[in-house]
């Protein structure tokens, strides 16, 4: 083992016992290159996070300008910050009147613990219904949310009055009633294994939350941002949430979270008590710069309209594999199941000695993600399919 290496494992936290160690250099459009000269062609995203692909010259730009301005000045909300506003405007410019104000935090898990805190302090109540193979974080708060419980008993107690429900089961939506503070729910759901609601059941969550006076939160921390072939994934079912959650793809490879609402919820935060809702660093102006080009960016190049296309080929070309038991697709958000965790650790094994990366999801181990950065072209398409099809044709030899 490389000295590198022992100092990664002997002073970096590590999440598995297995991390996949490569050595980074630098990386680009969709490759990744590691040390020893390897590229990889990067059908992942950092899960979710690079949209634009590695090195994006207009969202590079605008963090070498603020930059040169100044870094963090003061905690969130007491300074007028011109990347703050920037981002903002950019921000709410692509999404629905009604959700006019934003809320900047450091993470995706960060806007789901604030999404929670604003439901109950608008609603006055404390029950929360999640749902079955829901992930919205890692924390306690949205720990408590998510439906892993392998990843969840060690942590216990963890929030109160927590109450999941099944996705597409009309059935359950009964079960919000008068005492529910708020529905959390991915719009599609992507640890579980890209799990897509059906538009009836959508619409119903939806009315069942304003007969019932509960809030409808919308986590869209993986599958927002022109992942699934719209800027935000609730546009495919026409309704729209009380609450949204952003993170991951928002910050254009920067760390980033957004809560969004509108003005008259939001505005609870500030009173009874002031400062309902504090962070440090949540609005950074380096982080914010990046989000606002990133944005301007994805629009500019109309990016998000051609995600269906290249998603719709990926599906063609995997679904009639053999091994293959489903492809669960909404635009470049992908999973792939093959039935079993040993025949993904297979395919994600042997993509990775082409040079390819691919990724598994920790509550579906039968399925591997695809989830590119948007700005892959059809010749790299082409080749990332040609690569994944021989892997996943291999592993099937390997088992019968």
């Amino acid at each position: 083992m490389s000295q590198e290496s022992l100092l990664f494992e002997s002073h970096l936290a590590q999440t598995t016992p297995f991390p996949i160690g490569l050595k980074i250099k630098s990386a680009s459009g969709i490759y990744i290159n590691t040390s020893d000269d390897r590229q990889f062609i990067d059908m992942i995203s950092g899960v979710g996070v690079n949209a634009l692909g590695h090195g994006n010259k207009e969202v590079l730009t605008a963090i070498k300008k603020q930059v040169e301005k100044h870094l963090h000045v003061m905690v969130y909300g007491e300074f007028v910050q011109e990347a703050q506003i920037d981002a903002a405007r950019e921000l709410t410019a692509v999404l629905p009147k009604e959700l006019d104000t934003v809320y900047f935090v450091n993470s995706g898990t960060e806007a789901n613990e604030a999404a929670l805190k604003l439901a109950k302090r608008v609603t006055v109540r404390h029950k929360i219904i999640s749902f079955e193979g829901a992930y919205h974080g890692s924390t306690h708060g949205s720990l408590s949310v998510s439906g892993n419980e392998t990843k969840k008993a060690s942590f216990r107690p963890l929030l109160p009055e927590i109450e999941f429900i099944r996705l597409n089961n009309n059935e359950d939506l009964n079960r919000i009633d008068s005492t529910v503070a708020c529905v959390i729910l991915e719009t599609i759901q992507g640890d579980a294994g890209v799990r897509i609601p059906t538009p009836q059941f959508m619409h119903a969550l939806r009315a069942k939350c304003e007969s019932e006076g509960a809030l409808l939160i919308l986590d869209e921390i993986q599958c927002g941002i022109g992942r699934t072939g719209k800027m935000f994934a609730f546009e495919h079912y026409g309704i729209k949430p009380d609450i949204l959650a952003l993170g991951k793809a928002l910050g254009a490879g920067m760390p980033i979270g957004a809560l969004v609402a509108n003005h008259k919820l939001m505005r609870q935060f500030t009173f009874d008590p002031m400062l309902g809702h504090i962070t440090t660093f949540g609005g950074h102006p380096v982080a914010c710069a990046a989000a606002a080009a990133g944005l301007r960016y994805m629009s500019n190049k109309d990016l998000v309209s051609k995600v269906q296309r290249k998603g719709n080929y990926i599906f063609k070309r995997i679904n009639v594999l053999p091994g293959v038991v489903e492809v669960r697709q909404m635009g470049l958000f992908i999973a792939v199941d093959l039935g079993s965790e040993a025949r993904v650790s297979k395919v994600v094994g042997i993509c990775m000695e082409m040079g390819l990366l691919l990724f598994r999801f920790l509550s579906c181990p039968s399925s591997f993600r695809i989830a590119p950065p948007l700005v892959i072209n059809d010749v790299e398409l082409r080749q990332a399919c040609d690569i994944i099809e021989l892997a996943i044709r291999e592993a099937s030899l390997m088992t019968e």
